[in-house]
């Protein structure tokens, strides 16, 4: 099939119509991309004229002071937290120790906080001190600090002072128990 000039000519235009709507299309789409980045960009300018360079610098600088002291904070609530631990972990020990000698414990308390202290060898270690009262038979008591010193090999038992209630008439035996008081101090090493 031969094709004559007047389809030609045809052919040509609508390729010529097809080719200049194409690149009309590019153009509106270009345009209208252009707008668009025309607009941020004087949204942008505008949103940084509020700012001087003095704000933004300062406004760093808080910002970077307030996430060092949140930071910090950070930092001093996970060594009350490991404390913390530490402190309930001793509180369990003191009170398998009463079990395993058939004391009753009445009561525990903690001398202050616990506190760090870096040795000269560099080692870091935890102090945790510890008064301990507890209730039962002579023997008991003996066996319970005895108990509790096995348990803390790396505390001390720093005092023990055990009371021996005098009998006074009309008071029932059961109220006259012996009791102990016990003041220890317990050492962690805080390691890598």
């Amino acid at each position: 099939m031969k094709l004559g000039k007047t389809a030609w000519a045809f052919l040509a235009i609508g390729l010529f119509v097809i080719v200049v709507a194409g690149l009309f299309l590019a153009y509106y789409e270009h345009d209208r991309e252009q707008i668009r980045l025309q607009q941020e960009l004087f949204s942008t300018q505008e949103l940084l004229a509020k700012y001087s360079p003095e704000e933004l610098s300062s406004r760093q600088e808080e910002v970077e002071n307030q996430l060092a002291r949140t930071e910090s904070e950070l930092e001093a609530a996970k060594a009350n937290l490991r404390q913390s631990i530490e402190s309930i972990e001793a509180t369990d020990t003191i009170f398998a120790a009463a079990r395993a000698s058939n004391v009753e414990v009445l009561r525990v308390k903690s001398l202050g906080t616990p506190a760090s202290k870096v040795l000269e060898e560099g080692l870091t270690l935890t102090f945790l001190s510890l008064s301990v009262e507890v209730e039962g038979d002579i023997p008991d008591l003996v066996n319970f600090v005895v108990e509790l010193n096995g348990k803390f090999p790396g505390g001390a038992i720093e005092s023990v002072e055990i009371i021996v209630p005098e009998a006074v008439e009309g008071e029932e035996e059961e109220e006259l128990r012996p009791s102990a008081k016990v003041q220890l101090s317990i050492h962690t090493y805080e390691g890598d």
